[in-house]
């Protein structure tokens, strides 16, 4: 839990006209899971059963129009980044969607 809230404190964010605070970046936050069990099979040299696990937690900045949060400057430049990476993370996820 500490490790969560150091690194949403290290969050970018910033007063829009839609929200009071708006985060302008992602977060990703990996669980890693291990669980060693007891040794299966013969007696003698067998060796633990071992089940891995991972989970990813993602926050990610949300899409702007320009004209509701009436972005200027900064703000205006954020959003069209925050777009940009939106649009490049729908791409790969609908190409690892596809048939190939």
């Amino acid at each position: 839990a500490a490790a969560l809230a150091r690194g949403s404190s290290a969050r970018a964010t910033a007063a829009t006209a839609m929200n009071h605070t708006s985060s302008r970046s992602h977060a990703i936050f990996t669980i890693h899971v291990q669980h060693t069990g007891p040794a299966s099979g013969p007696a003698s040299g067998a060796s633990s059963d071992i089940t891995r696990a991972k989970m990813h937690l993602v926050d990610l900045a949300g899409s702007e129009r320009a004209k509701r949060t009436k972005a200027e400057g900064q703000r205006l430049k954020e959003g069209i980044q925050i777009n940009k990476g939106l649009l490049a993370l729908g791409n790969v996820i609908s190409a690892l969607g596809d048939d190939k």
